[in-house]
């Protein structure tokens, strides 16, 4: 009999024989225990990320393998920078920082996945990720880190493929990661103040012209919509032209 394909996206390290994963693989007849099992075991070290598998169950003898993809280049660069989420600007925000090492790291397990023909040049492209993203690289912003790459800053750390972190290396890093979380928090409280000025100063005004005031003086989009709602905006508006 011909073999059947289960294609499905599980949390890394916690398939279990729940649905999706289970359900879809009862009718080949294959041990889902075992299937499941070697499956948590592949993708532990991928934790806390969605990770797509893809179970080939040979209907007949009920053997099985197991194709393990690999998340998204900005997932694993949110894992390895310890970040949420990446910045809402990031031109102007920084919200994560990686060592060269993270970023070779990141470039070997997306190899697959990466156009570059080189590691030099898949690091190179992680680093473009990086730059959506809000990351800085080595204390620079990607831009900067681009053109250490180009000039062979690096290139002894991508020849040996030195993924590794000393215990020093980690401690500067939990450091800057303080360090980038306080700026952000300060910006942040910058931002609500002058948000906040600007919706009073224009109370009774049309909401779109506030959003746009704020816009104009560089308040981030998400911190605009938390505090100046369409809704919230116009009920304002509407109840200042009654008074």
């Amino acid at each position: 009999m011909a073999n059947q394909v289960v294609e499905t996206l599980i949390e890394a390290g916690k398939a279990t024989a729940a649905p999706p994963l289970g359900p879809a693989l009862g009718p080949t007849g294959v041990n889902i225990g075992q299937v499941v099992s070697e499956i948590n075991k592949r993708t532990a070290d991928m934790k806390g990320m969605q990770v797509p598998v893809k179970v080939v169950v040979n209907v007949a003898t009920k053997e099985f393998t197991i194709e393990i993809g690999t998340p998204p280049a900005a997932a694993l660069i949110k894992k390895e920078s310890s970040v949420e989420k990446g910045a809402s600007n990031p031109l102007t925000e920084k919200v994560g920082d990686l060592l060269i090492q993270q970023v070779i790291k990141i470039a070997k397990i997306k190899e697959g996945d990466l156009l570059g023909k080189t590691l030099k040049s898949k690091v190179r492209e992680v680093i473009g990720t990086c730059q959506s993203m809000g990351i800085l690289v080595e204390g620079m912003t990607a831009q900067e880190a681009l053109r250490a790459v180009a000039e062979g800053r690096f290139d002894e750390e991508i020849r040996l493929e030195r993924t590794e972190l000393t215990e020093e290396q980690k401690t500067k890093m939990e450091e800057e990661r303080t360090r980038l979380r306080a700026e952000l928090d300060r910006r942040k409280a910058e931002f609500e103040t002058k948000a906040k000025a600007i919706l009073s100063e224009m109370q009774g005004q049309e909401a779109r012209k506030i959003r746009a005031k704020m816009q104009e003086v560089g308040i981030p989009q998400p911190l605009i919509d938390e505090l100046a709602p369409e809704a919230k905006a116009e009920a304002g508006a509407a109840g200042g032209a009654k008074k």
